[in-house]
């Protein structure tokens, strides 16, 4: 497979010139070896650690294996060799120098604790997500969100391309590199190995779980609730474990970046608000994979089509904000009513509410979310809603609502 560039390769060069410590972390196989080997080429020397064996006496002698490092490196799977942080900081320390020593990792629960308590001030952390549309068709321009963001009002008929693109193959294909050139009758066996890769792996690395059968049933049942506020009492109930598992487990899904949670947006304890959390899946592959989706098509008439759409819509945007020197709060709304905002992003004292509908046609009906929202926190700087559809050309819905394809992200 031929290397695709990364949206955050010129911030990862940037971040590696200031900080004597960068650490890239992400889920497995999203790229993050391919991503720095690509990008520092000969410049690092690259170790990858091993759970069972102990690479080069890292761990029994942290210090000797780090003399014997020829020049910068690339420590790859950090989290299976954690006695080697207080050898980086004394390293670092010593030398006084940028640009010494690349992390990776996949289990945020462990490398991130680790390297806050043995590296703070010294690295640079960056997370790498799947891979987005635009890097996987190799455009290079910015998309809608960073330009919303950065600019505020934007001229929509600066936006307007001709054609459009099919969804249901990207949310069915998701975005990990490394079925990016498989026939799509190859895609399943690849998630199955995934799968089991990382519930023996990752998971049982990092917490004592009786039964991974259980938790692999619960990650199937979490994939299906992507794009929903959790309860985890019930999400225990269907699995027969009791709530404070229930909630251990999808932060160990979060920690190893297969899902993403946001809170609600409130400023006081208002009552109108509904304060739970919602959660995301990071990748929409593998939830059609954990939900027997077969096929591409099947998505248009399966359950879970408003889900899928709204997740891969999420994921993108999370994506392309990496771009940005300073990422947005993330937030969804929803009051107790029924109204409600997909998401809102607050940026320098302003909020950005975006609702995410699958169709093609929206109306009035489908952006009455963001009346709500104006009219519970009157005092807020809130910017113009954006509505993300299927929609052909971007087009005002209203004086304030503006609606865009996806395929603008």
């Amino acid at each position: 497979m031929d290397y695709r560039p990364r949206i955050i390769e010129s911030r990862l060069e940037e971040l590696f010139r200031y900080y004597p410590v960068l650490a890239v972390l992400g889920a497995r196989q999203v790229g993050k070896s391919t991503l720095v080997e690509n990008l520092f080429q000969d410049r690092v020397e690259t170790v990858v650690f091993d759970p069972v064996v102990d690479i080069g006496n890292a761990r029994q002698d942290p210090d000797f294996f780090l003399q014997n490092l020829d020049k910068t490196a690339f420590l790859d799977e950090i989290q299976y060799a954690p006695e080697l942080l207080p050898a980086i900081k004394r390293v670092v320390d010593r030398k006084k120098k940028n640009g010494l020593y690349i992390l990776s990792g996949s289990q945020n629960l462990s490398v991130l604790k680790n390297i806050a308590e043995s590296l703070a001030g010294r690295v640079a952390i960056t997370t790498l997500w799947p891979m987005s549309r635009r890097e996987l068709t190799a455009e290079t321009s910015s998309g809608f969100i960073e330009n919303w963001l950065q600019e505020g009002d934007i001229e929509l008929q600066d936006w307007r391309r001709k054609g459009s693109y099919a969804v249901y193959p990207r949310i069915w294909r998701g975005g990990y590199p490394g079925i990016m050139d498989f026939p799509d009758h190859l895609v399943p066996g690849y998630w199955s190995s995934y799968l089991q890769t990382y519930i023996e792996r990752d998971v049982r690395t990092i917490a004592n779980i009786g039964s991974l059968q259980t938790f692999g049933r619960f990650i199937g049942l979490l994939a299906a609730l992507s794009a929903q506020e959790i309860n985890h009492n019930q999400l225990g109930r269907e699995l027969g474990i009791d709530r404070k598992t229930a909630l251990a487990w999808t932060e160990i899904a979060q920690s190893t970046y297969q899902w993403l949670s946001i809170p609600a947006f409130s400023r006081n304890p208002i009552k109108k608000i509904a304060g739970k959390q919602k959660g995301f899946f990071t990748d929409t592959g593998f939830i059609c994979f954990l939900q027997k989706i077969a096929a591409p098509e099947v998505i248009a008439n399966h359950p879970l089509q408003g889900q899928l759409f709204e997740t891969f819509v999420f994921m993108e945007i999370v994506k392309n904000m990496q771009k940005l020197p300073l990422l947005p709060n993330l937030y969804h709304f929803r009051a107790y009513s029924g109204a409600e905002v997909d998401l809102v992003l607050e940026l320098n004292g302003k909020l950005y509410p975006i609702e995410i509908k699958a169709k093609s046609n929206p109306n009035r009906k489908d952006i009455r979310g963001f009346a709500a929202f104006r009219e519970c926190f009157p005092k807020e700087n809130i910017h113009d809603g954006l509505l993300v559809c299927a929609i052909e050309q971007p087009r005002r819905l209203s004086d304030n609502v503006v609606a865009i394809p996806w395929w603008l992200l």
